[in-house]
């Protein structure tokens, strides 16, 4: 933030260059364009700073993700021992659910971390969306067809 700071010491009062790094001075208007990713008249900065993704920035759609993300997490703690002790179809599909969710929903972060360009994008979320589906659709077969989640658990165990 040192390099957004207008720093009177440095520069006149009518935002004129700068003594040590002959480049103008940062005024208020250009920070915020700065900051919103959007080129401002004047300004000559070539680096851009993301503080958080755009798709969420400002809403409340962030703040419910972040909460979701909370719930299932706690959910899954809570399925884990209510699939040990009582192993059942319903305790099967809430466990298939939730982990699909907490793993699409991590995965989802590391595509958005991790992967860069528009198009390598747009091809990874569509591969992870198809990822999530299949692996529902699989746990969802498992546990109509066969055995299902808690039992082939606890069959494991006993191996």
């Amino acid at each position: 933030m040192a390099a957004v700071l207008r720093l009177s010491v440095l520069c006149s009062a009518r935002g004129s260059r700068a003594v040590f790094f002959g480049t103008p001075v940062v005024r208020p208007a250009h920070v915020a364009a700065f900051l919103q990713d959007r080129p401002a008249p004047g300004w000559c900065g070539t680096q851009h700073i993301h503080l958080s993704p755009s798709r969420h920035s400002g809403s409340k759609a962030a703040s419910l993700h972040w909460t979701s993300e909370r719930v299932v997490s706690v959910l899954l703690l809570g399925l884990l021992p209510a699939a040990y002790l009582n192993p059942c179809s319903a305790v099967d599909y809430s466990l298939a659910a939730a982990l699909t969710l907490h793993s699409h929903w991590g995965l989802g972060q590391v595509v958005t971390d991790y992967v860069h360009g528009d198009a390598s994008k747009k091809a990874a979320n569509v591969g992870l969306l198809a990822l999530s589906t299949l692996t529902f659709a699989g746990l969802c077969y498992f546990n109509y067809h066969d055995v299902g989640i808690c039992r082939a658990v606890a069959m494991l165990w006993k191996l």
